[in-house]
């Protein structure tokens, strides 16, 4: 049956190799998750998934393959026969201090856990209320939609009076999928592919493993080696618009240059409206008073900064190919003339849009950049930010 489930991730173009499947039923023949299908989901997941993108898909082929409990304790677990109409659900544990005290008034957990299972190989049809038998309303321990203090709820898709002290239900998991808006987080995760770590700067971390081997060669007399700290040495140089069009993808772009701070030392950013021209600002409230020209920012920065643009490339056609094409002053030269010397002088770079892909054809502006950026123009989404990043890694 785990064969079929490995082919199943595969088809599903999840990264999983016969290695991870292998560390898949190491773990199962070592007894490391019990017959619970909570544990055999987070365990089966953390052996075949590496990467958070993948985790929707993971839980859709999960889902689909793993249609009940009673399914997996068959192909899993052969002495765990439970019937799939009646345990179709997985269980989740809810228990409270007021909810331990009450197990008490049938005996404790495992007294609980004994009974269902007593009744569950008496039982062979569907019931209606009642006390005893499992089924829907009435007053037993073991069912759904009725009432007990203490009992565990069977195929309830809500908590109507919170008193169950199990409730086996349907498992929703959180998406993760490549095509969602960024996150903070996700942000981060996909930032991390720039890293290009070195050791810079003063001696100040201790090296135990070099300072076990000197000491070591030295007939035990202590030989301390220190090196510098392990840094990443990957510089960003940011350019984002803001205003306009731009005021409806505030939140994305937030989280873009949150996340960007966070993750990179070495991050030096400016602003611009629509299209680059002959001035940049750092400061959107003081922009009309405190600019710094762009022929200085390009002669500041070394051509080994990785530059991201982030804009929706949403304007008139005319901001980027004519003088005086700008919506706010005159421009002495057109918006393409300084884009092309921006990517002139750092030729690893890229485009970041938050309007959605589809639209983009539909824009004569967007495809104008999209031609100037040679293409490297990329969605800001997990997918897009995937790809540009591995553009600028090459």
């Amino acid at each position: 049956m785990l064969i079929d489930f490995f082919f199943r991730v595969k088809q599903a173009k999840i990264p999983a190799t016969i290695r991870e499947y292998l560390m898949l039923l190491e773990a199962m023949d070592k007894r490391l998750v019990t017959y619970g299908i909570d544990d055999f989901y987070y365990l089966s997941r953390a052996c075949l998934v590496k990467d958070e993108k993948y985790f929707d898909r993971f839980d859709r082929v999960f889902g689909e393959f793993f249609k009940g409990i009673d399914e997996v304790s068959k192909g899993l677990f052969p002495d765990a026969e439970i019937p799939e109409e009646w345990l179709r659900r997985q269980a989740e544990l809810l228990l409270s201090d007021e909810d331990k005290a009450r197990i008490e008034a049938l005996g404790g957990w495992e007294k609980l856990m004994e009974e269902l299972k007593k009744r569950l190989e008496e039982q062979k049809e569907r019931h209606q209320g009642g006390n005893k038998w499992i089924g829907t309303g009435g007053t037993s321990p073991f069912g759904t939609d009725g009432y007990n203090p203490e009992g565990v709820a069977i195929g309830q898709r809500r908590r109507r009076r919170g008193r169950a002290l199990k409730v086996w239900e349907q498992r929703e998991y959180k998406n993760y999928d490549d095509s969602l808006q960024l996150g903070i987080r996700n942000v981060q995760i996909a930032l991390r592919r720039l890293r290009e770590f070195a050791r810079m700067g003063e001696a100040d971390e201790l090296d135990l493993d070099e300072t076990i081997n000197r000491t070591a060669n030295n007939a035990g007399l202590l030989d301390i080696v220190m090196r510098p700290e392990r840094r990443n040495r990957v510089k960003v140089l940011m350019f984002l618009d803001v205003g306009g069009s731009m005021d409806d993808h505030i939140r994305v772009c937030e989280e873009l240059f949150s996340a960007s701070r966070l993750e990179f030392k070495n991050l030096e950013f400016f602003y611009f409206h629509n299209c680059i021209y002959e001035a940049l600002w750092k400061d959107n409230h003081r922009r009309q008073t405190e600019k710094t020209p762009t022929f200085e920012v390009i002669n500041t920065f070394p051509s080994d900064y990785k530059v991201i643009f982030v804009g929706d490339a949403f304007m008139s056609p005319y901001e980027i190919t004519y003088k005086g094409g700008s919506v706010e002053h005159w421009n002495e030269e057109p918006g393409a003339v300084w884009i092309s010397r921006m990517l002139d002088k750092w030729p690893d770079a890229i485009w970041l849009n938050p309007r959605p892909e589809a639209r983009w054809e539909h824009t004569p502006s967007t495809m104008i950049i999209k031609e100037l950026m040679t293409n490297r123009m990329y969605p800001l989404t997990l997918d897009g930010l995937d790809r540009g990043l591995r553009v600028l890694r090459s």
